[in-house]
């Protein structure tokens, strides 16, 4: 089968590589019907995140058909169409009973193989996908395959920061960034009941985006945006901010627009060796700050009744739909934000 593999810095193949097979009786094989590129594949593509095997299959994003089911499965049959979050759990620990799911003691993050060991990802054919009566969701048929696609990642995130930025709807609420996740953290503050929410970056498609999906876009290279939030605030600065870049400047900016006793919702995946503003500050500024892993198995089945409404328009930030085969063009597009990319869809 063909699949994207990566193969060092800046360098990922379309290649033929063995299709997958059932290996413990509690797995499934799922023909994928469509993939994506996520921002965090891109720290794997520049080796901000480095120890992964070259000739691993990347991405993490993907919805399919189950084609073969291994004997220690019952809640699914060849021919369902499932939604996947990112990492495997198996429902059973400690903290996939608390809603952690992220951190499940037997979970395998897709796209991420180490030294020989991991589990390979879903921008390919055919995936392997373990644990799979307790990981997959099986989609309803009023739910699309792009909207299976973005809420068993994307869309879980932003509303997870949205969750983790204790929203209440008299409050004001600053995104920093406008990439996929920061555009569906705008209907995760929405949900929550806020209207005053503020969407910050510098690419004017999505700042047009943004302003569409309901938040006044500030662009930073025309305003300063501490100056915009204070002066929409009598000075006080945003009641939480939502950082979803995984950047030191995306951190410190969260910290410099938060107010006085506010929160910092960080959900952008971070590789610096420590956090962008110090104790000192953080401690004379009373803030909370909360970070990690989106727990996206948990979110799915609670953001399901939401999607189905179809209350929010989520697959409008698809502005890339591309074959498999044109993969390493997509990951070029989506690095570079060339052709006003938003999101790009991968075709098998």
């Amino acid at each position: 089968m063909k699949a994207l593999t990566f193969h060092g810095k800046q360098t990922i193949k379309y290649e033929s590589v063995p299709d997958p097979e059932i290996e413990h009786p509690k797995d499934v094989i799922v023909k994928v019907l469509l993939s994506a590129i996520y921002g965090s594949d891109l720290h794997v593509y520049h080796e901000r995140e480095t120890g992964l095997d070259c000739g691993t299959v990347i991405g993490h994003e993907f919805v399919g058909e189950i084609v073969e089911i291994g004997k220690g499965v019952k809640s699914f049959q060849t021919g369902d169409i499932v939604a996947c979050p990112f990492i495997t759990n198996c429902g059973k620990c400690f903290y996939c009973q608390i809603g952690l799911t992220a951190r499940c003691t037997k979970g395998q993050l897709f796209g991420w193989v180490e030294d020989g060991l991991g589990l390979h990802g879903g921008q390919v054919e055919y995936v392997r996908v373990p644990l799979a009566s307790s990981t997959l969701l099986r989609l309803p048929e009023d739910v699309l395959l792009e909207e299976g696609l973005l809420f068993g990642d994307i869309f879980s995130t932003g509303y997870f920061c949205a969750d983790m930025a204790e929203i209440n709807p008299s409050g004001t609420y600053a995104i920093v960034g406008c990439g996929p996740v920061g555009l569906l953290a705008i209907f995760g503050v929405k949900e929550s009941g806020a209207e005053k929410i503020y969407a910050i970056d510098s690419v004017p498609e999505r700042l047009a985006m943004a302003k569409e999906f309901g938040a006044v876009p500030v662009n930073y290279h025309k305003a300063n945006p501490v100056d915009s939030i204070r002066e929409a605030t009598d000075g006080q600065g945003a009641d939480a901010v939502l950082e979803v870049v995984g950047s030191s400047s995306a951190g410190r900016l969260a910290f410099d627009l938060v107010r006085t006793g506010g929160i910092i919702s960080t959900v952008g995946v971070h590789t610096e060796k420590s956090i962008a503003f110090s104790t000192v500050e953080a401690y004379n500024k009373n803030i909370t700050y909360k970070i990690g892993r989106c727990s996206a198995r948990h979110y799915m089945e609670k953001l399901l009744p939401t999607v189905q409404s179809k209350k929010y328009d989520i697959t409008a930030i698809i502005s890339h739909r591309l074959p498999l085969a044109d993969g390493v063009r997509g990951y070029e597009i989506f690095d570079k934000k060339l052709e006003n990319c938003i999101k790009v869809v991968l075709e098998p």
